[in-house]
């Protein structure tokens, strides 16, 4: 058995999976919690026994990473037998700016480079720094692959990328559209080709969750996608308010009095879905509060279909045509209100919904929810962005 540990972590976080890359399988997986931070708790999940939650300090991510792995090599609860069982280890990272379109093997130049981007991705590239540094002092001789959220968006034309700014502004300050959730989209997107058996598709995948974008691709290279320099711009998500006006930003400092952090937190955090909502940023709570006869969560609900109505068709315009529209992540898989909103009135694109079954469609597995004469493909996707890095990191490294 060849195995991937696939480590995706946080400032304060470290989620893991252990992948059997043969066969394709989950073996273990959990996550350390509150690292650095009193009360540091672990949840280990082995593919056919029960969660177990281990309360042990974990002062930083390289403490974090040997819980881990004495975990998975444990006499009683363990899935490998030593630490031979793990062949690679593949990273998520966010922001590769334009030095990676690709995984690549882990080396110290790519660490430097991550940290160069640190100033494009401020909040994940350090945490994502830290579970590297972890994994190479606890595990130096295993080969490790850093996975890139933003490569998917390397394919896209200066055209798509740049913003109507002074070219100093790309040139001095690598301002540009980078695009996120890329290994959920590519992902996604190659599995719409094999479904559709056809390798130069066009593709449109909505990626739709507590943070959601919209991206096109054909034949798998990405040719626009909906967030840009950061996961800000685009459609409004849980609680980012999506793409506005940017004069409401000096406006909000000047009527309001906010400085430039505050203004950010405004943006980010207080509202989407629930600064419109009043109610909450989780999608099963508006709905709650809709059928109850909230106007205000019925308008934010409107709103999130709207705007993901509106790039599905940009982007049919931009690529002249789309084969298949795919929804994944959690809203984008288990809402299906959300999806009858954003699929009714797109009959004129060729993409005519069954309904009806999009109501009965079963969750957690690959379902077409067209209509046997729909030109346009309408797919129900689960995302699998760890199976997608450690394919990833199995190619570079094994």
């Amino acid at each position: 058995m060849k195995s991937v540990l696939v480590i995706n972590a946080g400032s304060s976080s470290l989620k893991y999976q252990l992948i059997d890359i043969e066969d394709k399988k989950v073996i273990a997986k959990g996550l350390c919690e509150r690292i650095g931070i009193a009360d540091s708790l672990m949840s280990y999940k082995p593919h056919d026994g029960d969660k177990v939650e281990i309360k042990r300090d974990m002062k930083n991510h390289e403490e974090a990473i040997a819980l881990v792995l004495d975990t998975l090599v444990d006499a009683k609860i363990g899935v490998i037998p030593d630490m031979s069982g793990i062949a690679a280890v593949g990273h998520r990272v966010v922001h590769g700016g334009e030095k990676f379109a690709d995984s690549v093997l882990i080396d110290d130049g790519v660490i430097e480079a991550i940290r160069e981007c640190i100033p494009l991705g401020p909040l994940h590239n350090p945490a994502n720094l830290m579970g590297i540094e972890g994994c190479r002092a606890v595990m130096p001789d295993v080969p490790m692959v850093a996975v890139f959220d933003t490569a998917f968006g390397q394919s896209m034309e200066p055209k798509t990328y740049m913003y109507g700014l002074p070219y100093e502004a790309y040139e001095k300050y690598g301002i540009r559209r980078y695009g996120f959730h890329g290994t959920s989209h590519r992902y996604v997107t190659g599995r719409a080709l094999a479904l559709l058996n056809k390798p130069d598709a066009k593709v449109i995948s909505c990626h739709l969750g507590n943070g959601s974008s919209v991206s096109c691709s054909i034949g798998g290279r990405c040719v626009d996608t909906s967030m840009g320099l950061t996961p800000l711009e685009g459609l409004p998500m849980g609680t980012r308010c999506g793409s506005i006006d940017p004069a409401i930003v000096p406006y909000l400092m000047d009527r309001a009095g906010m400085s430039a952090k505050e203004v950010d937190a405004y943006m980010n955090k207080k509202s989407g879905m629930l600064g419109i909502s009043g109610v909450s940023s989780d999608f099963r709570d508006l709905w709650a509060a809709a059928n109850e006869g909230v106007e205000r969560a019925k308008l934010a609900l409107s709103m999130f279909a709207l705007a993901v109505k509106k790039y599905i068709g940009a982007y049919a315009a931009e690529m002249n045509g789309v084969d298949a529209i795919v929804f994944t992540a959690g809203v984008g898989e288990n809402d299906r209100g959300v999806r009858e909103l954003v699929l009714k009135g797109l009959d004129y694109l060729g993409a005519e919904a069954d309904f009806e079954y999009n109501l009965s469609c079963p969750r957690g597995v690959e379902t077409d929810i067209s209509q046997n004469h729909s030109k346009v493909k309408i797919f129900v996707i689960p995302t699998d962005e760890e199976m997608a890095i450690a394919n990833d990191t199995a190619a570079l490294a094994l």
